[in-house]
């Protein structure tokens, strides 16, 4: 009986594994603006944060109907609308999350892919995703539907070569944070990028407020709280008093949103100037350096809203005018006179019970979510609060903040509160130093072969730093 011959097991081979694209694009997509652009490729890198940010570029989010019923796109928003009366917006991010993707699409290809309507912005076009690596930013604590959504949407419908999403607020580790604080930092322009190794970040933006602790560049997820109130909120809540104080603007939301960045602030001392600001209305008092005029806006005549100094007797003379017939260049100036409304629309971010919201104010916010850390930590942290998001840029915001922690914290810490040179773009800012740090990124960033191979769920982890 013939012997047969032992088969040799066929050798098996890995399939080669796909690289990272070089080229990365960031899109910090708020949903207020859009903030996008490609990371640097040179070597060394950018030198100052101006040419770091000189690649960003700031796109509204959102999608706008004219009273003529024309409807705009994204950037379109800023340069085709001269008349925005009676304006309506769509927003593809509620809350903070995009649950909106077919407004969202519209919006990125507009912005990004389409080649007639990119061509405004040259350096965002995105011509061959198959090459290109996409950082996108995400609330924190997003729900894990709305991740698999937004993962399908770019790496199948899209086909990105790489993909990583990354919670927003974390990314600001990777600023020059100790230029910030007036700390000697070790860290050289020339070599790589790399996280502060712990800092609180408060992130005030359109839709709410989170805070986040971060440790070594990553988010401590047990520890992040979220403030349901942000800059709409803000722009409701004053379209309300002064639609029923004076005109009705409740319709007029984006003439309303420059009146809230023209005049709005935080007091220093909120009772002390609500005592003032009634005295003077009974004449007690003066209130120069808190009443002030609106002026609002004219497309007739191509005049912009502005502010000026308020005048007692300007209404009386305005009405006057009226009455009597008598047509007067004063007599067709349309303005808003804003006494307390300037500091008690913003008071709502650190008392949210002033309208009827149980939720704690940002201070008490920022404690709560340091009591679920070791208390060795909280001196560290209270010594590196950094505020980004559109609210930071109210005239008085960090002082009032740092004020507050220092009335509440713990005597032996020691409470610094800064802002962010540019608090809009501050997180694409350090997405952008991010991605320059190739050992770090290619850790947590998946490329496409990865993600059909192993799916959304794996895909999931990985951004998260599990294994």
């Amino acid at each position: 009986m013939g012997t047969s011959k032992a088969r040799t097991p066929a050798k098996y081979t890995e399939p080669k594994l796909q690289p990272l694209p070089k080229k990365t694009i960031i899109i910090d997509n708020g949903a207020y603006t859009i903030k996008a652009g490609y990371a640097p490729t040179s070597s060394p890198p950018p030198k100052n944060e101006d040419e770091w940010l000189s690649a960003c570029s700031i796109i509204p989010n959102a999608l706008a109907k004219t009273r003529a019923n024309r409807v705009f796109v994204g950037n379109h928003l800023s340069t085709h609308i001269s008349d925005w009366n009676e304006v309506s917006f769509r927003r593809p991010v509620e809350k903070g999350y995009i649950v909106n993707w077919e407004a969202q699409k519209e919006i990125w290809e507009h912005s990004f892919f389409d080649e007639k309507t990119s061509r405004y912005n040259k350096d965002l076009r995105i011509t061959d995703p198959e090459e290109t690596t996409l950082l996108l930013t995400e609330a924190p604590n997003a729900l894990p539907s709305l991740q698999k959504n937004a993962d399908e949407i770019i790496m199948e419908e899209w086909g990105f070569g790489g993909y990583l999403r990354y919670v927003g607020p974390a990314l600001n580790a990777w600023i020059d944070v100790h230029a910030i604080f007036g700390d000697q930092s070790a860290q050289t322009s020339d070599s790589a990028a790399t996280p502060v190794e712990c800092l609180l970040v408060v992130d005030s933006g359109y839709s709410h407020t989170t805070i986040t602790p971060v440790y070594m560049g990553r988010p401590l997820q047990r520890a992040i709280r979220r403030l349901e109130l942000g800059g709409k909120h803000l722009t409701n809540y004053i379209k309300e008093i002064v639609s029923m104080r004076q005109y009705n603007m409740v319709d007029e939301t984006y003439i309303i949103n420059d009146v809230k960045e023209a005049v709005c602030y935080v007091s220093s001392d909120f009772t002390n100037d609500m005592e003032r600001t009634w005295k003077g209305n009974r004449g007690r008092g003066s209130t120069d350096d808190i009443v002030v005029e609106y002026v609002l806006p004219d497309p007739a005549s191509n005049k912009k809203g502005f502010v000026r100094p308020h005048d007692p007797l300007l209404g009386a003379k305005k009405k006057k005018s009226l009455l009597s017939g008598s047509g007067t260049e004063t007599a067709s100036d349309d303005f808003l006179v804003l006494g307390n409304e300037r500091f008690t629309v913003p008071e709502i971010l650190f008392s949210p019970g002033d309208i009827g919201m149980k939720q704690a104010g940002i201070p008490e916010a920022i404690l709560q979510s340091l009591s679920v850390l070791p208390t060795g930590l909280h001196p560290v942290f209270l010594a590196n609060i950094l505020v980004v998001g559109g609210n930071a840029l109210l005239p008085g915001f960090v002082e009032r903040l740092e004020t507050e922690l220092r009335q509440i914290a713990s005597a032996g810490c020691v409470v610094r509160v800064r802002r962010s040179k540019d608090p809009i773009r501050s997180t694409w800012l350090g997405a952008s130093r991010f991605a320059t740090n190739q050992e770090e990124f290619q850790e947590v960033a998946v490329t496409r072969q990865q993600y059909l191979e192993h799916g959304s769920a794996w895909v999931g982890k990985r951004f998260s730093g599990l294994r």
